[in-house]
Order: C-alpha cells, then sequence, then structure tokens
C-alpha cells in the first residue's frame, strides 16, 4: 500500500523474465523468439521502476538470429534504463540459451545446471538412396546451380558440405565475439571454450561462463534487500495455441524441440 503514498519510498521491485523453451522463429507454442517475447521484455524494463530485470533462463538454443534479436533487445532497453540485468540458469542455458544468458550482467547457475555449448549445429538425413529404392523419381529444376543445396533427396555434395561449414563458421565467430564482449576478462584461457563443449554448475563458473552458483530470489534479497518484491514477465499464448489449432505442426515441432533437449540429457 505505501507505494502509492506520496513521499514514501516502495520497497526495491525485481522483472523477472521467464525464457524456457527451444529458440526458434514462428509461432509455436512452447519457442522462443523476438515477436512472441517483445511485449513481455519492454514491459518488464518499463513497468513499475524496477531496481533490476532478472532473466529465469531454460533453453537448449535453437536458431541464432532469434537468439541475437532477443539479446540484443534486452541490452538496448538495459542501456537506455541503466538497469542492472541478472540471468538465473536453471536445467541449462546452452548454444543460443547461452548466448540469452550473456545478455545480462551478471550470470548465475544451479549446482546441478548446464552452461555452454558455445558452437553451430545443422542436421538432417540423406533420403536418396531410400527413395531409388522404392522406386521415387526426384525432379528438381532451379534457376542457379546451388539453389538445391543440400537437398535430403539427392546425393551431398563437397561444395555443398563446404558451403554450410563457411556459413556456420561466420555464425560461430559472431557467437563467440558476443560471449567475449559480455563476459570480458572473466572467461578463464581454456582451448575448449568455444568448441562447442558444455560443463555442469562450479566447473562453468570456473571457466568464468557464469559468476557464481545462487538461486533468483535469495540472491536479488542479498542484492536489494529482504523486502525485495518480484514480478514475472513471459510470453502470452495466443487464442488458437491455447486450442489446440495446427496440431500436426504442432507435434512434429515437438519432437524437434525433444531432440534438442536430449542432446543435453534432458
Amino acid at each position: 500500500m505505501k507505494r502509492f503514498i506520496p513521499f514514501m519510498s516502495s520497497d526495491p521491485l525485481v522483472a523477472v523474465i521467464r525464457l524456457t523453451g527451444p529458440i526458434a522463429s514462428g509461432s509455436r507454442a512452447g519457442v522462443l523468439n523476438d515477436m512472441a517475447l517483445a511485449p513481455a521484455i519492454e514491459k518488464a524494463f518499463a513497468k513499475g521502476k524496477p531496481k533490476a530485470v532478472a532473466l529465469v533462463i531454460n533453453s537448449p538454443g535453437g536458431s541464432p538470429a532469434q537468439s541475437s534479436l532477443i539479446a540484443a533487445r534486452i541490452r538496448r532497453l538495459a542501456e537506455e534504463k541503466e538497469l542492472p540485468v541478472h540471468a538465473f540458469v536453471e536445467d541449462v542455458a546452452a548454444s543460443g540459451g547461452y548466448w540469452l544468458a550473456c545478455a545480462a550482467d551478471h550470470i548465475w547457475l544451479d549446482d546441478s545446471s548446464i552452461a555452454g555449448s558455445i558452437g553451430v549445429i545443422s542436421a538432417s538425413f540423406g533420403l536418396h538412396e531410400f527413395i531409388t529404392r522404392h522406386g521415387i523419381e526426384r525432379r528438381v529444376h532451379t534457376a542457379g546451380k546451388d539453389k538445391s543445396m543440400l537437398d535430403p533427396f539427392r546425393p551431398e555434395r563437397d561444395e555443398d558440405i563446404a558451403r554450410l561449414k563457411g556459413l556456420q563458421a561466420q555464425i560461430h565467430e559472431s557467437f563467440i565475439a558476443h560471449v567475449k564482449a559480455r563476459r570480458g576478462d572473466r572467461l578463464a584461457e581454456d582451448a575448449d571454450i568455444f568448441t562447442g563443449e558444455f560443463w555442469v554448475g562450479q566447473r562453468a563458473v570456473d571457466l568464468g561462463l557464469a559468476d557464481g552458483i545462487a538461486h533468483l530470489v535469495p540472491k536479488m534479497k542479498e542484492i536489494y534487500g529482504d523486502k525485495t518484491r518480484f514480478a514475472v514477465h513471459g510470453p502470452k499464448r495466443g487464442l488458437f495455441q491455447r486450442f489446440g489449432a495446427s496440431l500436426t505442426a504442432e507435434a512434429l515441432g515437438q519432437v524437434e524441440d525433444r531432440a534438442t533437449w536430449a542432446r543435453y540429457g534432458l
């Protein structure tokens, strides 16, 4: 009540943004992307004059572009509002999930949290032998010899693989630059940090990927006082998502999401 009375100071407020799920474009339920998160992020930095913003992250990664867009939005608002940002990792902040964590000024883990996987991955299937055995003929007509690059229904070409690796290297370099810019001299001089490897809890802290072992409520009260209040923000699900529209697309997407989580034993 006292926050509505003139000349009386309010208890400190920490705005909490929950970032849970794989990172991907589109409107599928349960995924993170800049379009879906923008309203919640903007509101978290603006509503109630918070003392800080806390990101609660549980993500195995996904789209590099969406990871970059979300992180850039968080950094822009943090600098505009001059607010500190803390990231608290639950099960995992790996790959794109760690990209999001690096948008924070400080990263905190649980003893069992997974962090890292600073790399780029691309996976698909080769089905050309399968369709040949079943008498299926693949017909592709293009203007531009590389238009059907990495077509799963045609044999792999060495030049396609080289092209893909070149693209991955560019994204990897951007990821590394982002981590170095945000973590700076806190990073250990360890050759494995940028290989795509990931670590658990205190080992990730020792490598400089995080600042310590801590949980949201006690850490924020330690910093901002015992009377700290919390306001939680997150993306809202649309009407069609709540009532199960596009069930086939949702089911296929969840299979892919499950494989992404499984990469980290989750």
